[in-house]
């Protein structure tokens, strides 16, 4: 083997660095704002190839790179056009020349023909023109011709209705003592009904809850999904589907029913982990029992237009699951004419499965009743926001939405992260990236149609890396993160879409917008009305003194938390155990004494303004960790005193519980997405004890509202929700990404 090179990587041409410019391609990039690293050439020429263009060789970049500054040149228009309401015409009508005639059909099919040239009255971006997608053709006075998809969106997403707090949770550790194994949407909907009727709560946020990739085992991570489309039916609970009443095989039903109490009672009682197969061995059996039964007329026509309504998505969807119980999970490896959506030995095979093809659409139509049944419950609870949905960054490669938008996929790359302070060697999430060029080809269509089923019964929708509207980071296959680089996507086109499908739905958007974020992106978002995400530890004076950020200079348009699914939890900050939990698994960069102190003196620095805030009942005289219920109550009353819209509470603070639900940087180490909602003593507690815990209601009470409207104790000198007058101060490193 040759010895491995000590040379830096070749750095792109002057011409490749002007191809992939073109093509949105970076060639460096800042991790921080006094330094820049120069991305390898091979980086750049995978990314192009990706993207369809040859970089192989210097004639064939100078011939790439001619086509395309040709292309730029001639075209009249490019194929996604936004524009804002209310805002001057959009940049693309005003370079158009002059004379050009414009001719749009709107999303409903009306015809607005022999529009005058940009700018002028009745042109696109004037006051009649409707929000929606619609289609534009240009033609100019030379005869050429021009389409894009327009996107007419509002300027802003909707704001939050007011000032509230919710509770964060990872609906599978929510077991209750009906659950067959793990948390169900039934759980979601007792939980929102308490926390809205009896603790004054305005929301509920829970992980993805996008299909799996079947497997032994599955993948835990709800991050890495089959489709981001469509829910997963592991969820459901099948005695809340209306055929269970009526099956037949009741005897069946009943032994069912005694397996999982028995997965349940593992669980709760016995310390075993969620074991998310074997809920789901039973649950499809007893599907399958339950989808014999006949549908009612009013069902069935319900039904019906929920498969019109997705369509050929559907389709796909469950034929791509009746394909992998046959032929495995990763359809790389089936037969090669399955392996193409649209061939005619697919049309074949689901004629074959056309039973568990329907299955399968039957599965998806129940979840998404249960979806919106859980939202329904939270907003009759009064939550003015209920059930906030999480939007994953990618798919699995070998899933569903993988095999059926290969057209739309960067073959050969993956989604992860640049090296940074907190993972030198960066990240891969193995997610394959969507292609920016074939999205906007398709006037974003894969992205639209998403952002659609998830707004069906979500009151507000977190997206994951939601700098990922802007730029990802494409790894090429079989190369270590290291060696990736940014590709760049139509952000104006990605947001209006983004404001225009929630301002349809009446939805509030949540940007999780933790680790290194790129200048602009933040006030891009900020601008268009999508909410950041701000974490207390990582809340610091950055650009000053480093110390903890005074609550009145927190940012107002974001959710505020003190933790989240990737990060220890509160009572873990405080006591240390995150330190020693991190130093068993052999995870620690640095020496365990090292780590401790850093830990101990973090958490004594945010005590110490806490305190001097007045924000501690009863300052203990030990270290951090003494009093560590009130010292939590105390974390909260500080989130109360910033301006943030939204307040988070992460579920397992108000038990005590000191493990992550996930652990960046392990796999079979630690038992990711796979523990229960635990006390402090690490027993699970199951959803009927939480809701009468007395810690969990005094860390709520906390937050409740009063009387007047106003969130809870230690309110003093909170800035309104829609003053606008907190200074932005998220960190820009920190947290793991991808979930």
């Amino acid at each position: 083997m040759a010895a491995a090179s000590d040379e830096p990587p070749a750095r792109p041409s002057a011409d490749l660095a002007r191809l992939a410019e073109l093509h949105g391609v970076a060639t460096s990039y800042r991790p921080a704002p006094d330094r820049t690293v120069q991305v390898p050439a091979s980086a750049v020429t995978a990314a192009l190839a990706a993207l369809g263009v040859d970089a192989t060789g210097p004639d064939a970049v100078r011939a790439a790179l001619t086509a395309r500054e040709r292309e730029l040149r001639e075209r009249l228009l490019p194929p996604t056009v936004v524009q804002w309401a209310g805002a001057e015409p959009a940049a693309a009508l005003t370079a158009l020349p002059a004379g050009t005639r414009l001719h749009v059909v709107t999303e409903d099919g009306e015809e607005r023909a022999d529009l005058t040239a940009p700018g002028a009255p009745g042109a696109p971006g004037a006051a009649d023109l409707p929000l929606g997608i619609h289609r534009l053709t240009a033609t100019a006075p030379d005869g050429r011709t021009g389409e894009a998809c327009l996107v007419v969106a509002p300027d802003r997403l909707p704001a939050p209705p007011g000032r509230s707090y919710g509770l964060l949770v990872q609906l599978y550790s929510l077991l209750s003592h009906r659950s067959w194994g793990m948390g169900d949407l039934a759980d979601l909907a007792e939980l929102a009904g308490w926390a809205g009727h009896t603790a004054g709560a305005g929301f509920v946020q829970v992980n993805p809850l996008h299909a799996a990739v079947p497997g032994a085992p599955t993948d835990p991570s709800p991050y890495r999904p089959s489709s981001r489309r469509f829910p997963d039916p592991v969820h459901l609970r099948i005695e809340a589907v209306p055929e269970f009443a009526h099956a037949e095989d009741r005897d069946r039903l009943s032994t069912l029913l005694e397996r999982a109490g028995r997965l349940r009672a593992a669980v709760l009682e016995k310390g075993a982990l969620i074991d998310r197969d074997a809920v789901w061995e039973l649950k499809r059996e007893a599907l399958e029992i339950v989808a014999a039964v006949p549908l009612g007329p009013g069902r069935q026509a319900a039904y019906d237009a929920f498969r019109a309504a997705h369509g050929q998505a559907l389709d796909d969807h469950a034929t791509w699951c009746a394909l992998a119980e046959r032929h495995g999970s990763d359809w790389h490896h089936w037969p090669d004419g399955l392996r193409d959506p649209r061939s005619a030995a697919t049309a074949r095979a689901r004629a074959d499965l056309a039973d568990r093809v329907e299955f399968h659409a039957r599965l998806a139509w129940l979840t998404d009743g249960q979806l919106r049944a859980a939202q329904r419950a939270a907003r009759e609870a009064g939550m003015p926001v209920g059930i906030v949905h999480d939007l994953a960054v990618g798919v699995h490669p070998a899933g569903a939405d993988a095999w059926a938008q290969q057209d739309v996929f960067a073959a050969g790359m993956s989604v992860g992260a640049p090296p940074d302070a907190f993972n030198a060697r960066g990240q891969d999430w193995g997610l394959p990236p969507w292609r920016p060029d074939r999205l906007a080809a398709c006037g974003h269509a894969p992205y639209r149609d998403l952002l659609r089923a998830l707004f069906r019964y979500a009151g507000a929708l977190r997206i994951d890396h939601v700098m990922g509207l802007f730029r990802l980071w494409w790894v090429p296959q079989g190369s270590p993160p290291t060696d990736g680089t940014y590709v760049r996507y139509d952000a104006d086109a990605m947001l209006a879409i983004l404001a225009l499908e929630a301002t349809r739905a009446g939805a509030v958007v949540i940007g999780e917008d933790l680790g290194t974020v790129e200048p602009g992106v933040r006030e891009a978002l900020e601008r268009r009305g999508v909410l950041g995400t701000s974490v207390l530890w990582f809340e610091r004076d950055w650009e000053g003194d480093g110390r903890p950020l005074p609550p009145e200079r927190w940012r107002a348009d974001c959710l505020a938390t003190a933790t989240t699914h990737d990060l220890p939890p509160t009572a873990a900050r405080l006591t240390g155990d995150h330190v020693e939990l991190r130093d068993r698994l052999g995870l620690l960069t640095r020496s365990a004494a090292e780590e401790r102190a850093e830990a101990t003196a973090d958490a004594a620095e945010w005590l110490a303004l806490l305190g001097s805030l007045g924000l501690l009942d009863s300052p203990a005289a030990g270290p951090p960790g003494s009093d560590e219920e009130e010292e939590i109550r105390a974390v909260h009353r500080f989130l109360l005193r910033t301006p943030a819209r939204l307040i988070g509470v992460w579920l397992p603070d108000g038990l005590g519980d000191r493990r992550p639900q996930n652990l960046p940087g392990t796999w079979d180490q630690y038992p990711n997405w796979r523990l229960p909602v635990a006390d402090a003593e690490g027993r699970p507690v199951p959803l009927e004890e939480l809701t009468a815990s007395p810690r969990l209601r005094a860390l709520l009470e906390v937050l409740r509202p009063s009387a007047d409207g106003a969130s809870g104790q230690g309110t003093a000198g909170n800035g309104t929700a829609g003053d606008g007058s907190a200074e932005g101060g998220a960190a820009e490193g920190g947290a793991a990404e991808g979930g």
